[in-house]
């Protein structure tokens, strides 16, 4: 005989003892909740290529020199306000040892009225803490001596002067904490932007490393095979204008289709030249002016001021001085600058190559101008 009994469906207890199915389709629901969302959740998003980790390091290290030159400028800006408040003070307290003279002259005279009649009105308004009420007073200084009234008249010079001095010390104070401010903003800005670069070589493998070190080549190979190009024409350009004859020298040491320069200025660049060859090796260091390390524009600065020519800090500043050139009227000695923002220089040795302080990581060294997008070139001196 066929059964009619329901199959028995399976229940739990609950805390009070009775048992239901509620439990079973509770635990049923939690769990396909946790597989959709295992299901729907986001994929991780795909390593970077080498080239994508390439061009974001050579962009935060473009931003980072950016930030260099920012603080470059701050700096100066903060050490010439520092230098103009110290003279300010000096300044003051050497007016504040005159005004104290000038008081102690005009309390002799004063001692010297008391001594032969008691000290008259005269005396007293000298000696007041406020002189303006004296001065204001013309018809006493009638009564002065000429002495009298010459100390009277310095003293009143001197108190003015004082009261200039410490109004210009107190906004000179002001602009020194606005470019201590800035100073510190670039310099953090440097600092965030090199940190992020490192992070990013830092989660490289070996095999990684090796392939960006490769781009790195293929990069400079190209470079280099371009100044080479350039430099063969330089030499038929010079070849051309010495009517037909022999350019002579290796490409290294071609001077560029503009000949050469005069004879000062070739001194000078040869021994602005001379200096940056002898930096070769020593290591690039954002804000660093020598003589141990350097960055792109402390480098060329350093250079010229060993010829003798005060170049400004920063590249921004730098790329105003001097006379503008073309790129295939490139001298040994003149500045190359690159990119649209102006924020990195090298100094032309000739055959397309200059010497330059690449970035954090790397040593003074040659390398083709062609290396990065050039912006634009000067010719110091």
């Amino acid at each position: 005989m066929a059964s009619h009994r329901k199959p028995r469906t399976s229940v739990l207890t609950s805390p009070g003892g009775r048992r239901t199915a509620a439990g079973l389709t509770s635990a049923a629901l939690a769990s396909v909740t946790l597989l959709s969302q295992s299901a729907d959740a986001a994929p991780r998003a795909p390593r970077p290529t080498i080239e994508e980790v390439k061009q974001q390091v050579d962009g935060l290290y473009r931003q980072a020199e950016v930030a260099t030159q920012k603080y470059n400028a701050a700096k100066e800006r903060a050490d010439h306000q520092r230098t103009t408040v110290d003279g300010l003070l000096d300044a003051a307290a050497k007016r504040a040892q005159k005004m104290n003279d000038t008081r102690r002259e005009l309390g002799t005279f004063a001692s010297a009225q008391y001594r032969t009649g008691g000290m008259n009105p005269t005396a007293q308004l000298m000696l007041a803490k406020d002189p303006q009420q004296f001065f204001d007073r013309s018809h006493l200084m009638e009564r002065l001596t000429s002495r009298q009234q010459q100390a009277v008249s310095d003293y009143e010079e001197q108190a003015a002067a004082a009261a200039r001095q410490r109004a210009e010390a107190g906004r000179s104070l002001e602009r020194l904490q606005t470019s201590q401010a800035s100073l510190k903003a670039s310099k953090q800005s440097v600092q965030q932007k090199l940190a992020e670069a490192r992070q990013l070589l830092s989660r490289l493998t070996v095999q990684e490393k090796a392939r960006l070190a490769e781009l790195e080549r293929q990069k400079e190979a190209a470079a280099k095979r371009k100044a080479e190009e350039e430099a063969r024409r330089q030499q038929e350009r010079q070849r051309q204008q010495d009517g037909g004859g022999t350019a002579g020298g290796d490409t290294g040491g071609s001077t560029g289709g503009g000949g050469t320069t005069g004879g000062t200025q070739s001194t000078k660049a040869e021994k602005a030249l001379a200096f940056a060859r002898a930096q070769i090796g020593k290591p690039y260091v954002w804000g660093a002016t020598g003589p141990s390390s350097y960055d792109c524009s402390g480098l060329t600065q350093a250079a010229w001021k060993a010829a003798g020519v005060d170049l400004p800090r920063t590249t921004w500043d730098q790329v105003k001085v001097g006379q503008r050139v073309a790129t295939s009227n490139l001298q040994p000695g003149d500045l190359v600058f690159f990119f649209d923002d102006i924020s990195h220089v090298g100094m032309y040795i000739g055959g397309g190559k200059m010497i330059h302080a690449p970035h954090p990581g790397a040593d003074v060294r040659e390398e083709s101008i062609y290396y990065m997008p050039i912006y634009g070139s000067v010719r110091p001196g």
